[in-house]
């Protein structure tokens, strides 16, 4: 699809609109902040494993203030040229990026009153399905009631069981997928008894 470097080009640019200290859907963090996470993601990989290793999350947490205290434009021009030759993701860019970018480009234009949500390629909106539906599984994993996903087009897949009256959360795979990421700055509808329905749509969600 070439959709990642797309993404990368259009989160600087809206970046770079709303400034370094303006605030995004990820909690406590500025889009310095922000970019500081995805420059670290791609070009430190001694200090990557943290995000996702609490052993670790320490020592990333102060490679990620360093990277954070650099020109700003710097940081842009980084995220903008990709990962650098000596790091892993530099070779499975679309596959492993497509998410990630298209999820903290979100919580960039979602942090702002009157954003409305982008229309995607028809390829991107496949992919971020498959991702919704996957994730979801982890995302809902202690849901109050059983759990099925549904967006246009797209024969519904349920992605928590249990007993009891089940919930559906319907629309775009993108808007699916930021919900199951813990953003509620989404446009979903979720159908089923009232009180199952607000429990689902206001769970804690987490995805490791």
């Amino acid at each position: 699809m070439g959709f990642v470097q797309e993404e990368r080009r259009a989160i600087v640019d809206t970046m770079q609109q709303v400034g370094p200290d303006a605030p995004t859907l990820c909690a406590g963090w500025t889009v310095r902040d922000l970019l500081a996470h995805l420059v670290l993601r791609e070009s430190r990989p001694d200090a990557a494993p943290g995000i996702l290793l609490p052993p670790l999350a320490g020592y990333t947490a102060r490679v990620q203030e360093s990277v954070a205290r650099r020109n700003f434009g710097e940081l842009l021009d980084a995220v903008r040229s990709g990962p650098p030759w000596y790091s892993p993701l530099r070779y499975l860019d679309e596959k492993a990026n497509l998410v990630e970018y298209i999820v903290h480009h979100e919580d960039v234009r979602r942090a702002h009153e009157g954003w409305e949500p982008r229309e995607l390629p028809a390829p991107v909106r496949g992919a971020l399905w498959k991702a919704a539906t996957m994730l979801g599984r982890r995302a809902y994993s202690s849901a109050p009631a059983p759990v099925t996903l549904e967006a246009p087009g797209r024969s519904g897949v349920r992605v928590h069981g249990g007993g009891g009256a089940g919930v559906t959360l319907r629309g775009e795979p993108e808007e699916l997928l930021l919900h199951a990421f813990g953003r509620d700055a989404v446009r979903i509808d979720a159908d089923g008894p009232a009180e199952s329905a607000r429990a689902v749509r206001e769970m804690k969600r987490t995805i490791p």
